[in-house]
């Protein structure tokens, strides 16, 4: 069993700037695609009490067994992935006034030593957010060659070429990595002092291929306006580079092509967190909004 301190569940990233962004009615229909533990959908949901026809949807299981005993049972919850969900609801012809997607990684997920994700932890290396899947960090960091272990940290924890080719080697050479400890301390063996972890592009980038991540994102995305009524508002939250350009690519996209686009983009530039909230919540120091309605 997991331990988790229930009183220190996730906090939710920007959410006067959601609010403020989305403006939810009473009467509108809300889809979140990453609800966590019911941080956005909470203040959401408490504006428009229209909980029968709103969905949340979460790919881990402690999320979903949280959200149950939180939220009217008319809210309908989903344990799937992001994509598999929007395929769901677009093939049952569902829309919605609002959906939210916030990419980030959970802080119970961080912070649950035994689930692998982080550095500051000895854990076995897992980082999956769904556990029903098979592939884990472990495989990653074992089953790869030196040269595509070097791909996976360019490519998705935007190291240099260099560095990623030195790290990809030296884990090769202390094989088999079972633990987050003996990961981190092996990068740090060939790291300088720097404010942040040595491990951290590393770990971001195993994490980014355990849970396929910015392919969820590249698939989903394009599906995203057929769910939204007309007016209807999404809000997209990333936290690192590689998600951002995708949903800033997304938004030019879909509305370039004049009177015939999907989307009009409200946030030229991505919303980010005040100092206050940055005190309270450090963890939103990465976090970027983007925010689009439908045409």
């Amino acid at each position: 069993m997991y331990n988790i301190d229930m009183e220190k569940l996730h906090t939710p990233v920007l959410l006067s700037e959601v609010l403020a962004s989305l403006k939810p009615h009473p009467g509108e229909k809300y889809l979140d695609l990453t609800a966590g533990y019911g941080g956005h959908a909470r203040k959401i949901l408490d504006v428009t009490r229209q909980y029968k026809g709103s969905v949340l949807v979460d790919r881990d299981e402690f999320a979903i067994n949280y959200l149950k005993n939180e939220f009217p049972s008319t809210v309908e919850l989903k344990h799937t992935d992001f994509y598999n969900a929007v395929l769901q609801l677009t093939e049952c012809g569902k829309t919605f006034d609002l959906i939210l997607a916030d990419f980030g990684v959970s802080s119970p997920q961080l912070d649950m030593e035994e689930r692998g994700f982080s550095f500051k932890h000895d854990a076995p290396l897992d980082m999956r957010m769904d556990r029903r899947q098979t592939l884990t960090a472990k495989d990653v960091i074992n089953k790869h060659n030196e040269r595509e272990l070097a791909e996976i940290f360019v490519k998705y924890g935007e190291e240099k070429p260099g560095r990623a080719k030195l790290l990809a080697r030296e884990i090769v050479h202390h094989r088999p990595v079972q633990t987050t400890k003996e990961l981190a301390e092996i990068i740090a063996s060939k790291s300088r002092y720097s404010k942040t972890h040595p491990a951290t592009k590393v770990f971001q980038a195993v994490r980014i291929v355990v849970n396929s991540e910015l392919e969820q994102i590249e698939k989903t995305l394009p599906l995203l306006p057929k769910l939204l009524n007309k007016n209807g508002r999404l809000g997209i939250i990333t936290f690192h580079s590689l998600e951002d350009r995708l949903v800033k690519d997304f938004f030019k996209e879909a509305e370039s092509h004049g009177e015939e686009s999907e989307l009009t983009v409200i946030t030229r530039k991505p919303i980010v967190a005040e100092k206050v909230e940055l005190v309270i919540n450090p963890r939103a120091r990465s976090a970027k909004l983007r925010v689009a309605t439908r045409n």
